[in-house]
């Protein structure tokens, strides 16, 4: 659990899932990655969270969208609602829209810049990383 931080609450369109996560951080992060795109249906805004509980889980959908995540949605809404590592560390990005309270975030960076499409950019100074650097981070937690 995050030192500090309290467990939120949030769901989905419909309001079959609900769940409370607890945030690593209260940053806000985008992922302008291919797969990340077309699963939101723009970028993917998450928030990096450790004890995620989910009041129904027969109501959620999952995609194994890679050899090391899975992306986990409403099975009636179709909302996207969590990116977790399959093994690991259980990180889980957690939607940032789908917090019932979004005003303790903050915009904190992103990711898999390489990627972003050039006919948008957001405004204001923040890290940005390429899908190499990310992926680096991610292999270094794993190994260390």
């Amino acid at each position: 659990m995050a030192a500090g931080h309290k467990a939120l609450s949030g769901g989905c369109l419909c309001g079959a899932v609900r769940f409370t996560a607890t945030p690593e951080k209260l940053d806000m992060d985008v992922c302008h990655c291919g797969m990340c795109r077309k699963w939101s249906g723009g970028v993917f805004m998450a928030v990096p969270c450790a004890g995620v509980s989910v009041e129904d889980e027969a109501q959620l959908g999952s995609y194994d969208s890679s050899d090391w995540a899975k992306r986990q949605f409403c099975r009636t809404c179709g909302t996207s609602l969590f990116w977790r590592l399959r093994e690991g560390d259980g990180h889980v990005a957690v939607a940032f829209q789908a917090f019932d309270d979004l005003s303790s975030f903050t915009f904190a960076e992103e990711i898999f810049i390489d990627e972003k499409p050039a006919l948008y950019a957001f405004a204001g100074e923040r890290p940005r990383k390429t899908g190499a650097q990310v992926i680096a981070e991610f292999a270094a937690k794993q190994a260390g």
